[in-house]
């Protein structure tokens, strides 16, 4: 969504005076900041629900190191990691997912862990940026892949039904509805249910959502009405899953409870999980946890809180907005490989 389409829509009255007040206070030629989605953060009582407006502003080159995404609250920057809140809508059971990948891309994308207010940015492996193969039949990643704010797999956690340990990131959450997001969307999802995916030895969930707005979510209620509404793609996922590091040379990935998708509650028990760990991470609880970095503008207690001036200062550093760089020819290469 569009500043100017943000801030003529009828539909959302305040998304205007929002618009307004950020972009007096912060757009410049060299930062194009892009409005995203209303959410509500509510408590029990959906009467009490608060419209939260967060924006995505591009920093640097596009498919270069330096590039950066950054997000804006009504106030100025945040942290998408510990800032943005878990919950879209407790009541309905909504969260919120940050997207780093639209479907159909290649550019590996995630929330930047040891850098200061977290903003995506692409993933780096032997000083290459990193884009996945397309392993036939699919193109890229085949729905928008994000994570989950203010939730971390602990490394120091053995999961007792995956007998693996937590990977380090934020939950991982494919999303699967017919509209085809931006980077830096903030969007309100339905849990469906998860994957237990073993990646190199550790637990990476991928949990199942969809856009609670998406025209089918009224009919998805469960990890069985994916089978049921969208024949066939939980089996794509696990294949995508499994393949799609074996043309970088890597193994084929594996499953735990054999690649079977667990339902809806386990899943909420899995996200309750993870939101524990990361509140005592963003605490000061855990040790060994120097290479996340932790400032945040909004949780109260964190040792890692800071004052929306040095916030402010931080993206004030970030390189002004360019050119995208041209995307390697490779990235549109098919690789055909046995679905072993």
């Amino acid at each position: 969504m569009s500043l100017a389409r943000c801030a003529a829509s009828a539909a959302v009255p305040a998304c205007k005076a929002v618009v307004k007040q950020l972009c007096s206070a912060t757009c410049t030629r060299n930062s194009v900041p892009r409005a995203r989605y209303l959410v509500s953060t509510a408590t029990a009582r959906p009467s009490t629900a608060i419209a939260k407006m967060y924006i995505a502003e591009e920093r640097g080159s596009a498919y270069a190191p330096d590039y950066r995404v950054f997000f804006k609250d009504e106030s100025g920057p945040i942290s998408p990691l510990h800032d943005i809140p878990l919950w879209a809508d407790r009541a309905q059971k909504l969260v919120n997912m940050v997207v780093e990948v639209p479907r159909w891309s290649n550019a590996k994308m995630e929330i930047s862990l040891g850098e200061p207010l977290n903003p995506i940015k692409q993933d780096v492996k032997k000083g290459a940026l990193r884009f996945v193969s397309n392993v036939f039949p699919h193109h890229g990643y085949i729905w928008n892949y994000g994570a989950l704010p203010q939730t971390w797999e602990n490394p120091q956690h053995v999961d007792p039904g995956t007998q693996a340990r937590g990977d380090n990131d934020p939950i991982d959450v494919i999303e699967i509805g017919e509209r085809v997001a931006a980077r830096g969307d903030v969007v309100p999802v339905k849990i469906l249910g998860t994957l237990a995916l073993i990646d190199e030895g550790e637990t990476d969930w991928k949990l199942i959502a969809i856009d609670s707005r998406d025209p089918n979510a009224p009919r998805l209620n469960d990890v069985a009405d994916v089978e049921a509404l969208f024949p066939g793609l939980l089996r794509a996922t696990v294949e995508w899953f499994r393949l799609y590091k074996v043309p970088d040379g890597k193994p084929v990935n594996r499953f735990a409870f054999d690649g079977e998708a667990k339902g809806r509650d386990f899943a909420y028990n899995v996200i309750e999980e993870v939101h524990e760990f990361w509140r005592s991470l963003v605490s000061g609880k855990v040790a060994d946890a120097a290479d996340i970095n932790k400032t945040n503008v909004t949780v109260e207690g964190s040792p890692g809180r800071v004052e929306r001036a040095e916030a402010a200062a931080i993206l004030g550093k970030a390189p002004p907005r360019g050119l995208p760089q041209p995307v390697p020819l490779s990235v549109d290469k098919w690789h055909y490989v046995s679905n072993l």
